[in-house]
């Protein structure tokens, strides 16, 4: 017996801002939940008017577009959250669940503020996805968003979670994912990494092994499309990033900069020069 689903009366939805997830490629992801909210909302306040108006388009919808992206201004933001106090507003970004790594945070927070409702109407994520398919532990995990796009400062964030205790899930562009491999080789050369990319797509792919192995193989196969980057946690073998401010701090209580520095230097193998800089900010501080 085939369950029905009917769709609710147009003028039903209560006021409030309903985030909405929608598909990260494959149409036929959309929820029916997230179909009524949109056929109801009264306003759509989307990344990109667009993308937005092409989804509605195959939905058969026809709706009220605002755009909403990084760069909205204070003022459009509190517009639209007027309209929420009256009427329903759907709050959609390009492709998958809006707020992660996409626009809406501002809105949200500030709509709560003010008293308005939130309400999330989930569905596809491509971070979940990812997490999901690629075999790796799922029972910890940190989604830490896109890697810087400098080398430097790449490889300082990801020395900043090398102790966590989960499988780190980033968003990449094919174009950078070649170097981001090439950092996780560099400082992690046993773990094992996963991309997955072109998720719900003809062409899906996850592929799985050690950083240096995916980057062998992306060099002759340049990747398209949107990829998840995902790196297991730290295995048995692999000692935590030592905490040296937290050192230098105990070592500063006993001794002077200088000492201090080659005391942390001698317990870590950190350079000393870098640890006598850091000591003195926290001497001076």
């Amino acid at each position: 017996m085939t369950a029905a689903f009917p769709t609710p009366p147009a003028g039903t939805l209560e006021p409030g801002v309903y985030i909405v997830a929608t598909p990260i490629g494959n149409l036929g992801d959309i929820t029916l939940r997230a179909i009524d909210v949109l056929r109801g909302a009264a306003l759509v306040a989307c990344e990109d008017t667009r993308v937005a108006g092409k989804l509605l388009k195959h939905l058969g919808i026809k709706a009220r577009l605002q755009r909403l992206d990084d760069h909205a201004s204070p003022e459009t933001r509190a517009r639209i959250i007027d309209e929420a106090r009256q009427m329903p507003v759907a709050l959609v970004s390009d492709a998958g669940t809006p707020l992660i790594s996409d626009p809406g945070f501002r809105l949200v927070r500030e709509a709560r503020a003010r008293g308005v409702t939130v309400t999330s109407i989930p569905g596809p994520c491509a971070a979940i996805s990812a997490l999901a398919m690629a075999g790796l532990p799922s029972d910890r995990f940190l989604f830490a968003g896109f890697l810087p796009v400098k080398d430097k400062a790449r490889v300082e964030t990801l020395e900043s979670l090398a102790g966590v205790a989960a499988t780190l899930v980033f968003y990449e562009t094919a174009p950078r994912l070649e170097r981001s491999l090439a950092a996780i080789a560099e400082l992690w050369p046993a773990r094992e990494v996963a991309v997955a990319r072109e998720l719900t797509k003809l062409h899906e792919e996850c592929r799985t092994g050690t950083a240096a192995s995916l980057a062998a193989h992306y060099a002759v196969h340049p990747p398209k499309g949107e990829i998840v980057l995902l790196v297991g946690p730290p295995g048995v073998d692999e000692a935590p990033a030592p905490d040296t401010d937290a050192l230098l701090r105990a070592a500063l209580a006993e001794a002077g900069p200088g000492k201090a520095a080659g005391i942390v230097a001698k317990a870590t193998g950190v350079d000393r020069a870098t640890l006598y800089a850091r000591a003195l900010e926290l001497k001076g501080g």
